[in-house]
């Protein structure tokens, strides 16, 4: 069962919610593959951009892999006060369950300021564990 995972910083809000993808798995090739959602909302009063992104997503043998980069989904959203950005990825593993976290560089437009946006840890859950691990 999915549910989502939310945290705010400085009136940014992120949700995420993770969905265990079995027709891109393959647990006897030690193959598991989920898609996450996340939506990002500007709940301040000023204008905002996303600039770069970074995940930790660890498996549950606990190696753990860092990706950056710039934007998310090959966009840099621009987010007015009372607007969303939603967007869908992906992660495989090589052992049935994880968990990923991160953060958001966003920009204030207006002053050129950047800070980080925490995206909460979520789990990355398949059928094919016995725990979950968050």
């Amino acid at each position: 069962m999915s549910q989502d995972y939310t945290a705010t910083t400085r009136d940014i809000r992120v949700s995420v919610r993770s969905f265990y993808l079995t027709d891109q798995s393959d647990p006897d090739e030690n193959r598991y593959v989920w898609a996450y959602r996340v939506r990002v909302e500007n709940r301040g009063p000023v204008a905002v951009q996303l600039l770069r992104r970074t995940w930790r997503i660890t498996d549950s043998n606990g190696r753990t892999q860092t990706v950056s980069g710039e934007g998310v989904v090959g966009q840099q959203p621009e987010l007015e006060p009372g607007e969303v950005f939603e967007y869908t990825s992906g992660t495989p593993l090589d052992t049935p369950s994880g968990i990923m976290l991160g953060q958001y560089q966003m920009v204030v437009q207006a002053t050129g300021e950047t800070f980080d946006v925490t995206i909460p840890a979520f789990s990355l859950d398949s059928p094919h564990q016995d725990t979950r691990l968050h």
